[in-house]
């Protein structure tokens, strides 16, 4: 479903999935629109046609763009994606053919932060297996089963300790749990014990942790850092939560481990198949990992999925649409086309330096 918004000789902007309304009502104020009205994803080749003649973008997850993407879109002059990891766009490409980047920063923390815990309390204490034999009609009262692992007293180790980790170590700290995290960077001693948290070596880290918790972009060098041998080093009654994205953890190794009792549970907000900057990532979930839902439990990509958040974030990528062809340089670039990009955001520097796998 197509929504245009025509203003003759105003600056086109094109919206490639669905936003509110506000959002667009801001974007029209100033600007042509043509946005997607459906939760469904336009393909690529649909995006490519409207934007050629596209001053602005607002881009999703599910897009992407690189120089051949670029070379299609001479009128471009912005690109603000509605997201803060952006391992699938090529922010030097878009540098060199002057097109500003943008990203939102500082939005996605809390809800995502919130979502990781809610993963951990379900993995850890059976919920929906809980909620599923409730609904079955075979539950007759308490009876012993269902056993969990409490988090009072349990360690987590979390993997990146960017504005995401502050996040989620804020959170468990009424829980009483031992936080350790992995990271290139060790945060200031103040800080530390702030949060009541102890920098580990990534290896070290998931052999004392009963949970760990990734929380990297997808790099070079986070790609499939959870595997096989990574995997080793976990406890057997260990837990495995990924809110960050989806190719930092090999999905075949971990349904293998979870088949042989090498690990106790796995939750997960993304998945490998969702990476679209791989030019191999797999076309589906692994069945594997799907068939176990007695060890695992899944939700679709909802870190940010709160409404207001949403609304925020859509809003922030508008403004930033607006200030570029106002002349202005936006608030939330992660390059300026007149010089060398800037380097990627704190969180998404951090995992760079962990061990590659």
């Amino acid at each position: 479903m197509l929504a245009r918004i025509h203003s003759p000789g105003r600056p086109l902007v094109v919206v490639t999935h669905q936003v509110h309304e506000q959002v667009k009502e801001l974007l029209a104020s100033r600007c042509a629109v043509v946005a997607n009205d459906s939760v469904e994803s336009w393909p690529r080749e649909k995006i490519l046609d409207l934007a050629q003649a596209a001053d602005a973008l607002m881009l999703f997850m599910p897009d992407s763009v690189d120089e051949q993407f670029l070379q299609r879109c001479p009128r471009l002059k912005i690109i603000a994606a509605a997201l803060k990891g952006y391992d699938n766009f090529d922010v030097a490409a878009c540098t060199r053919r002057g097109v500003w980047f943008t990203i939102a920063p500082d939005l996605l923390s809390a809800p995502t932060a919130e979502l990781a815990l809610g993963l951990i309390l379900g993995i850890t204490r059976n919920i929906l297996a809980g909620d599923q034999l409730v609904r079955s009609g075979r539950f007759q009262g308490w009876r012993p089963i269902l056993y969990g692992s409490g988090l009072q007293g349990r360690t987590v180790g979390i993997v990146g300790m960017g504005k995401l980790g502050h996040r989620l170590a804020h959170l468990l700290s009424p829980f009483e749990v031992n936080i350790y995290y992995a990271d290139p960077l060790q945060l200031p001693l103040e800080e530390e014990r702030r949060l009541s948290a102890s920098r580990m070596e990534f290896d070290q880290l998931l052999s004392n942790s009963d949970i760990v918790v990734l929380l990297l972009p997808l790099t070079a060098s986070t790609r499939h850092i959870i595997n096989t041998a990574t995997l080793l080093l976990m406890k057997d009654s260990g837990y495995l939560v990924n809110v960050g994205r989806g190719s930092v953890v090999d999905e075949t190794a971990v349904a293998q481990a979870l088949s042989a009792g090498r690990l106790t549970g796995y939750a997960a907000d993304v998945f490998e198949m969702e990476d679209w900057a791989r030019s191999d990532h797999p076309r589906n979930i692994s069945p594997c990992l799907l068939a176990d839902s007695a060890h695992t439990l899944f939700t679709p990509h909802l870190g940010s999925a709160v409404r207001d958040v949403r609304l925020q974030i859509e809003l922030s990528a508008a403004r930033n649409i607006l200030q570029v062809l106002d002349g202005q340089p936006p608030a939330d670039a992660m390059n300026s086309p007149a010089f060398v990009p800037k380097q990627h955001d704190h969180d998404h520097q951090r995992g760079k330096s962990l061990p590659s796998c």
